[in-house]
């Protein structure tokens, strides 16, 4: 009697273990699924043309505006962002209309802090035709303020020319400095 009740137990107890066996392991490729999942993108955007307004209305005067072939939205992420990995052309515009052009071959634009990374082959084209060369630039949009620390090249067609490897200013180019490198300057209208 004790040696079937014995049995019983092991029967029992070996039933358990392979139905848990087998039923975790669909449950640990859903958890891999899962995780293959929130790498992607929640959302991809082609010929995107976004236009950023200063005014409460719809009729408000543009600020801003990031032109990209293309768009990934990773807002399923804890700290989110949209990537450009085909480039982004960004016209910024100041009181008078009047747009500096920053052309990069990459961007990321991160939602929480409203940081533009622009990178490879960063242009940046002022109105009096300065040109600004990077390979990386940050533009902050609450700030309204272009800077790095990466090697810098200014072509100016209204000053100086200058090398450098940190860059700092406003979006209007009007106050810059270019600072580290031949050529520093502290330039201000």
């Amino acid at each position: 009697m004790k040696l079937e009740v014995s049995h019983i137990k092991v029967y029992i107890v070996t039933t358990m273990v392979v139905t848990m066996f087998f039923s975790c392991k669909n449950n640990l490729k859903e958890v891999q699924q899962i995780g293959v999942l929130q790498n992607k993108p929640i959302g991809e955007a082609k010929n995107i043309d976004l236009r950023y307004t200063e005014a409460e209305d719809l009729e408000g005067k543009v600020v801003a505006n990031l032109k990209s072939p293309k768009m990934l939205d990773y807002s399923n992420r804890g700290f989110s962002f949209s990537e450009f990995p085909e480039g982004v052309n960004l016209s910024l515009y100041d009181e008078n209309g009047e747009k500096n052009i920053i052309l990069a071959d990459y961007a990321i634009v991160y939602n929480k802090t409203d940081l533009i990374d622009l990178q490879g082959n960063v242009i940046l084209i002022t109105p009096q035709n300065d040109s600004l060369f990077a390979d990386q630039l940050y533009y902050d949009q609450k700030r309204e303020w272009l800077f790095t620390n990466q090697q810098v090249r200014l072509k100016s067609a209204t000053s100086n020319n200058g090398r450098g490897n940190i860059f700092d200013s406003d979006t209007k180019f009007k106050n810059y400095t270019i600072l580290e490198g031949s050529g520093d300057m502290l330039l201000k209208d």
